[in-house]
């Protein structure tokens, strides 16, 4: 009697147990709100820990993505954290997981400038990743130079502005010799001026003065580019530092002598 006794608070105690331990093992999804084994409830990396199943996530992402939306955030209810790609691929189908990729590229592409290689035989998609101004790149895929602004190939010599008026191959050489020779094109007829010595005052045979550094026209004393003007005053000091040294070396040696 006292040995029956026993088992049956024994095997009570036990149920007690594996009760307590299936509802430690179990927990609620907050979207069909069943309760549902540990095992299978979803991990969102270390960003949020809301309680949800593989299959409503799976869902989720499911409707999302049909409805054409890359980043898709957490459905907790006011949660700001993003889905983890990587912690939803094991339970979302591999169709569904390239989808979701596709729209990820897609959506990281449109908030970057971008252009395609202007090379007919190379095309390739290149990104501004810096967020930066860019003009004269290399494309990464055939090597070759070309500008961001004006999506065609590098046109050495000239000006954004002008490179409408490149005609042919002939052009671009043209204005890869200028540009190796760092000649100065006139503002005004287009000309190269090529500066030998002297100062940066260019004289064009057109008539106009403008600075061979900058490119700009001069008015009347230096130029009002910063770096010109710097340039300019530098020269002016170093002229009056040679004058006065002048004036003193003939001072001091033609004095005349005390008797």
């Amino acid at each position: 009697m006292g040995n029956t006794l026993q088992s049956s608070q024994d095997s009570g105690k036990v149920e007690e147990a594996e009760e307590g331990q299936q509802e430690v093992s179990n927990f609620t999804c907050q979207i069909c709100v069943e309760p549902m084994p540990s095992i299978r409830k979803f991990k969102n990396a270390d960003l949020c820990t809301h309680p949800f199943c593989w299959d409503c996530i799976s869902k989720y992402i499911e409707v999302k993505v049909e409805s054409v939306i890359g980043n898709i955030g957490c459905p907790g209810l006011d949660c700001k954290h993003p889905l983890d790609p990587l912690s939803c691929r094991p339970v979302i189908s591999r169709l569904l997981f390239d989808r979701w990729s596709d729209l990820l590229c897609e959506s990281l592409v449109l908030g970057l400038e971008s252009c395609y290689c202007p090379y007919r035989d190379c095309s390739a998609l290149i990104l501004n990743e810096c967020r930066t101004k860019l003009k004269k790149i290399k494309c990464p895929n055939c090597k070759r130079h070309f500008c961001f602004h004006c999506k065609i190939p590098w046109h050495a010599g000239y000006k954004c502005s002008e490179s409408g008026q490149l005609r042919d191959r002939n052009d671009i050489l043209i204005g890869e010799l200028i540009e190796q020779k760092k000649w100065t094109r006139c503002y005004n007829c287009g000309h190269s001026v090529e500066r030998v010595s002297g100062c940066r005052d260019i004289v064009c045979k057109c008539g106009v003065r403008f600075c061979h550094q900058c490119g700009c026209r001069f008015h009347l004393g230096p130029c009002k580019l910063r770096r010109c003007g710097d340039a300019f005053v530098l020269a002016l000091i170093l002229l009056m530092l040679a004058v006065f040294t002048y004036l003193l070396y003939h001072q001091l040696n033609f004095l005349p002598s005390r008797t």
